[in-house]
């Protein structure tokens, strides 16, 4: 398993108990209790760290990201494993640059195959599938509004 992979495990395992017992523990401290338990030696620690803090101070955004791409779950009808899958996805797909899109998807549907029900990855993939052809189309726009420009 690469670092990065058990940092996202870990950041999930965190954001799961955090959001689980309705956020009543310090999310960091879940971090470092987390990697203590699960990977002592683990050498990429702040990684795991960043990706929590980020998520919770992005949790409204990354909230109304979920609402938008998945308008047939509520917020409160996807399991704590899926909800927490999709906001750390959604959090590298949008507020990360330097995380590839492809990269920010696939260990995204690789955390909800391995942690979440039968059919998490699917869900998963549909939802940050929908916001990377979204983000697609935006960037394709705005090349096509700069070429425009440029010939007027």
């Amino acid at each position: 398993m690469s670092n990065r992979h058990l940092a996202r495990t870990i950041a999930l395992q965190s954001l799961y108990e955090w959001d689980f017992t309705d956020q009543q523990h310090v999310a960091l401290e879940l971090v470092k209790r987390n990697q203590g338990d699960f990977a002592p030696e683990f050498d990429d620690q702040k990684f795991a760290e960043n990706l929590v803090e980020k998520v919770i101070e992005n949790l409204s955004a990354l909230n109304e990201y979920i609402a938008k791409y998945a308008p047939e779950w509520p917020l409160d009808q996807i399991t704590t494993v899926d909800r927490n899958v999709l906001r750390i996805g959604i959090y590298e797909l949008i507020f990360d640059e330097n995380i590839p899109p492809k990269v920010a998807i696939n260990e995204s549907i690789e955390l909800a195959k391995t942690f979440g029900g039968p059919s998490s990855g699917k869900f998963v993939n549909g939802v940050l599938g929908s916001i990377f052809k979204d983000i697609e189309k935006d960037i394709d726009n705005k090349k096509s509004k700069k070429e425009s420009d440029k010939h007027e």
